[in-house]
């Protein structure tokens, strides 16, 4: 296995002139679920095909371990060791998986082109399947399986091999929901007891949050934010960062920060909050000045009265089953919250409280998050 370390990487499909990853510098830790998350044209794909070895940098250094895959200096090769060399298995969401051999054959290819012995093929080949689940279809040609079966068998070929790095590029995309999760499930135990380095590309938050160790946010070519699933929920570094994550979306609302009676006011026109204690430290700048207060939709809640009710007008309910999505107005603005009531609320007019615990303060000329 290996850790990957990426520094000051910089991709560029025109000489230099514009750059697709800038000054990239990551740590992934041997042994790690890795996911590179954010949406179309971010570089995450691009991203791993570096790693890979697909793609040659314009500029940076790669390593597996101690050992040094590339290293660019503004566009001149020093170092540069071919896919077939890096020791890596890639899944891609298209399967590529050879139609007229049988599911065996498939696995096993890799080893044969390698010359391993037949013996310790079947091994191989195997364990993988007991593990996969894909005992009973190892006979079975590609085209007698399922959209689920196939990328089971995609995930065995590349798994047979040993890999000291394991690469998925959105493996899940071809799945229907059911089977998207219990894939999903799959893969992330798989991964536990191989112990292998693994990067995952996604656009999809769930997947993120569901499976990674570790969370590598992009956008633009650079990485908004990176760490454990909880911490960029729990503490987003900018807005990107908190509108990406959370279905749905967090809801942000300018105010305005006043200073009354020795007391810190967030003003958002239709509402007054108190700021509590824990952030008025990072307020104290903003006095006289405007902020962007982020409030999760589970983070409010339904309020008879209070110091910090924000009066709201209910648009429409969205039924889960578990619980409701209940979009308000307060004010002009469209607000959503979650309710986790058994009916309901009947009332057109409501009043919410935001979990002063939960608040959210952003800068809004940087995007940048101001409270601890």
């Amino acid at each position: 296995m290996a850790e990957i370390t990426i520094k000051n990487m910089s991709v560029s499909y025109n000489k230099g002139k514009s750059f697709v990853l800038d000054k990239l510098n990551l740590d992934i830790r041997d042994g790690e679920f890795c996911v590179f998350l954010g949406p179309s044209g971010c570089g995450k794909s691009t991203a791993m095909y570096s790693i890979a070895g697909l793609l040659e940098p314009y500029e940076g250094e790669i390593y597996f371990g101690e050992t040094k895959m590339t290293e660019m200096e503004k566009g001149k090769k020093k170092t540069f060791v071919p896919p077939q060399e890096r020791n890596i298995a890639m899944v891609f969401q298209e399967y590529a998986l050879y139609p007229n051999m049988t599911v065996r054959e498939n696995m096993a290819f890799a080893l044969k082109t390698k010359k391993v012995p037949k013996e310790e093929i079947d091994r191989l080949v195997m364990e993988q399947a007991t593990k996969l689940e894909l005992t009973d279809l190892l006979d079975r040609r590609i085209a007698q399986l399922s959209g689920g079966q196939r990328q089971r068998v995609a995930l065995g070929r590349a798994l047979v091999r040993s890999p000291q790095v394991f690469l998925l590029d959105e493996p899940l995309g071809n799945l229907d929901a059911k089977l998207r999760d219990q894939v999903r499930y799959e893969l992330k135990k798989i991964q536990k007891e191989l112990n292998v380095t693994t990067v995952y590309v996604t656009h999809d938050q769930t997947e993120a949050m569901t499976m990674a160790d570790h969370i590598v946010l992009m956008n633009g070519g650079h990485i908004q934010q990176q760490g454990t699933p909880n911490d960029l929920y729990d503490h987003p570094a900018n807005e990107f960062v908190a509108g990406f994550l959370g279905t749905p979306q967090i809801n942000i609302f300018p105010c305005d920060v006043k200073q009354e009676n020795g007391s810190l006011i967030l003003d958002g026109g239709a509402f007054r909050i108190h700021a509590p204690e824990a952030v008025k430290a990072s307020l104290t700048a903003y006095i006289g000045k405007k902020v962007d207060l982020g409030v999760r939709p589970s983070d409010f809640e339904i309020a008879r009265e209070g110091v910090n009710a924000i009066p709201a007008r209910v648009d429409s309910i969205e039924p889960l089953g578990d619980a409701y999505l209940i979009y308000v107005r307060v004010g002009d603005k469209v607000v959503v919250f979650k309710y986790t009531g058994e009916t309901a609320p009947a009332e057109k007019e409501l009043l919410l409280t935001p979990n002063m615990a939960k608040l959210h303060l952003f800068d809004p000329q940087t995007q940048m998050r101001i409270n601890d």
